[in-house]
């Protein structure tokens, strides 16, 4: 049988530190049939080096959706894995992603993801989340923009991500695309994500965010302008503030 061949686009700002860890899982793959491009935003760090030592074909980038649509227009596969540089991939996820992708005939997908922590209030966050898409899949389309997958078909057609968002072009992304083709979620296998953006702007602040962010583009459509102060890249941790663990587990409860 032959293997689909698979471009995987990253998105990139400084990204030293985490591009080893994904570009190492990436290669541990027993799928081989892939090519990674890299769509760097001018870092001054060793990211491009690094990039280019896994034989990444190097772009270039920007904002995260300049980034992917970049590495879309340059890519040779007919499936785009859009990934961030602080992903990790486990044993055989391509072989897995692909094989049920393909299995339900979807266009779009996201996975189901876990962090990289030890904390349970971040296992809490991350549990939220994929209970939220889950259960509004079929009404409310939602995929975070760290993995996502998609024939290169459907995002021509909808014209890729729109780089005049400043926040939530990812939802919008599967949005638009699940409006003309079959939307999924993966769940043979998922990703592992850092916890970075929770630790340096705490995981209330970050919630906070995130839900005013979504109420907006529901209200309005789409976040086109900057509403919310929204970091791309890598950066210092910083402050955290008191657990909202018991405040979550309420939330969860309402889904049981």
């Amino acid at each position: 049988m032959n293997e689909s061949f698979i471009s995987i686009i990253i998105p990139t700002l400084n990204e030293e530190k985490f591009l080893p860890k994904l570009l190492n899982s990436i290669k541990e793959q027993n799928y081989k049939n892939y090519e990674i491009i890299v769509a760097d935003a001018n870092s001054n760090d060793k990211t491009v080096e690094i990039a280019k030592s896994f034989d990444a074909k190097i772009v270039q980038g920007g904002k995260p959706a300049t980034g992917r649509n970049n590495g879309a227009k340059f890519s040779a596969g007919d499936y785009l894995l859009f990934l961030d540089a602080d992903v990790i991939l486990p044993k055989n996820f391509l072989e897995k992603a692909i094989y049920e992708f393909d299995y339900y005939y979807y266009e779009v997908a996201t996975f189901r993801f876990e962090p990289i922590s030890n904390l349970k209030i971040d296992h809490l966050i991350f549990k939220l989340a994929n209970v939220l898409i889950e259960r509004t899949k079929k009404i409310y389309p939602l995929a975070p923009g760290f993995c996502i997958i998609c024939t290169k078909r459907i995002f021509r057609r909808i014209g890729g991500f729109d780089e005049s968002l400043f926040l939530a072009e990812d939802h919008d992304f599967v949005k638009r695309a699940s409006k003309l083709s079959k939307f999924g979620i993966i769940k043979d296998t998922k990703v592992f994500v850092s916890v970075r953006r929770l630790e340096k702007e705490g995981r209330i602040n970050l919630i906070r965010k995130y839900f005013l962010a979504e109420v907006y583009r529901t209200l309005k459509g789409k976040v086109d302008r900057e509403i919310l102060e929204y970091e791309f890249g890598n950066f210092q941790n910083g402050k955290d503030i008191s657990s909202i663990e018991k405040f979550i587990e309420r939330i969860l409860k309402l889904f049981k």
